[in-house]
C-alpha cells in the first residue's frame, strides 16, 4: 500500500547518497512512534508538539512512498513495511549511539585515547620509555600505537587514523605542523671481520665500493642513506632491502653488506659500528600533527609532554648529538 505525490517533495529520483541526509532528522522520531504506537505518547517523550510529530511521520511516508503506520485516531500500528523499517532504524540509531559513546570516551581527559604513530626504529626503546614516563602523570590515558614509515603515517593522519606521529625526516607540507625534537647520529655498520672493522671512525666515501643493505624505498632512512652517499660522491649499490633496522643488522652480521643505521637497542654480535666523520651522518627526529585540527585533552596532554622533551627524546643514548636549539618547522 503506497502513498505518493509528484510534487516538489517527490524523492523517487534521489541518489543513494541522498537518503541519509533526507531521512536522518526523522529517524529518531519514527523510532519513538514505533515503540509507543501512539503519537501523543511519542511526542511527549520527544518533547515536541503532537501536530509536529504527525506531520513529520506523514512527510516520512511521503518521501519513502510507502505506508509505515496504520492510524487509529491517536493510536497507530506498524504496517509490515513499517515494522521492517523500525527494526533497521533501531539498529542504525544503536550504531550512532555506540559511535557517540566511543568518541566521547576517547576524548575523556583522564581515560581517553591517543592514536600515536612512530618509526620502527623508535619502537624497541624510545617510545616505550616516553609512554611510561607520560603515564606516570596520566595513568588512565590509553594509546593506539602504529609502527610505520613516514609517508604512510602522514597519510594515516590525513585520513584521521592518527593524532600525531614521531617521524624522520621531518615532513614539510602545508597541512602539517611539525616540531624538531632531537638529532640522532647514524653509524656505518660493518661485519665484524670487515676490512674497516678495526676502525672507530670512517669517512663514508671509504664504503663507496661496498654492497649496502637498506630499508625499502619510501622509508625516511633509505632516503637519508641515498642523500648521504650522494654527498660522499657515490650512489650506494643496494644488495638487500628490508623493513626493520635489526633485520638489516643481521644481514650485515652475515657478511651480506654494510648499512647506515641508528644505534641499536642492545649491542649486536657479529657487527662493528663506526662513527661517520664526513659527511655529518645525523637524522632529525620530530613530531607532526595536522594543522587546524583541534585536539582532545588526552592528545593535547601527550603533545605537550613530547614538546617538553625536546633534545631529551633520546635521553640515555650517547648517540644524541648536541646541536642547535630545536626550531619549529611548518608552523
Amino acid at each position: 500500500m503506497t502513498t505518493g505525490s509528484s510534487g516538489p517533495s517527490d524523492s523517487a529520483g534521489l541518489g543513494q547518497e541522498s537518503w541519509a541526509s533526507l531521512l536522518t532528522p526523522r529517524l529518531a522520531q519514527f523510532a519513538a512512534v514505533a515503540r509507543h504506537e501512539h503519537i501523543t505518547r511519542a511526542a511527549h517523550e520527544l518533547g515536541v508538539p503532537q501536530s509536529t510529530l504527525s506531520r513529520a511521520m506523514a512527510r516520512l511516508e511521503e518521501d519513502l512512498h510507502i505506508s509505515l503506520l496504520a492510524r487509529h485516531g491517536r493510536a497507530v500500528s506498524l504496517t509490515p513495511a513499517g515494522r521492517a523499517f523500525a527494526r533497521a532504524v533501531e539498529r542504525a540509531l544503536g550504531e550512532v549511539e555506540r559511535a557517540a559513546e566511543v568518541v566521547r570516551t576517547d576524548a575523556d581527559p583522564a581515560t581517553g585515547k591517543v592514536a600515536f604513530g612512530f618509526l620502527h626504529t623508535m619502537g624497541p626503546e624510545t617510545v616505550p620509555a616516553l609512554i611510561r614516563e607520560f603515564r606516570s602523570d596520566h595513568p588512565g590515558i590509553r594509546f593506539s600505537l602504529v609502527q610505520s614509515y613516514g609517508e604512510d603515517m602522514m597519510e594515516r593522519m590525513r585520513e584521521g587514523e592518527l593524532d600525531l606521529c614521531l617521524t624522520s625526516p621531518i615532513p614539510d607540507a602545508p597541512d602539517l605542523v611539525t616540531r624538531r625534537l632531537a638529532l640522532q647520529r647514524l653509524r656505518l655498520v660493518v661485519p665484524a671481520d670487515h676490512r674497516l672493522a678495526g676502525r672507530r671512525r670512517v669517512r663514508l666515501a671509504e664504503a663507496a665500493e661496498e654492497a649496502f643493505v637498506t630499508l625499502e624505498p619510501g622509508y625516511g632512512l633509505r632516503k637519508l642513506t641515498e642523500k648521504l652517499c650522494a654527498q660522499a660522491g657515490f650512489t650506494p649499490r643496494v644488495a638487500f632491502e628490508g623493513e626493520e633496522a635489526e633485520t638489516l643488522r643481521g644481514l650485515v652480521a652475515a657478511g651480506l653488506g654494510v648499512a647506515l643505521l641508528p644505534p641499536p637497542t642492545v649491542p649486536r654480535p657479529g657487527v662493528q659500528e663506526l662513527s661517520v666523520t664526513a659527511p655529518a651522518a645525523v637524522r632529525e627526529i620530530g613530531v607532526a600533527w595536522m594543522a587546524g585540527h583541534p585536539d582532545t585533552q588526552p592528545v593535547a596532554a601527550f603533545k605537550a609532554f613530547l614538546l617538553s622533551r625536546r633534545d631529551r627524546v633520546l635521553a640515555g643514548s650517547s648517540e644524541a648529538p648536541h646541536g642547535p636549539a630545536a626550531t619549529d618547522v611548518g608552523a
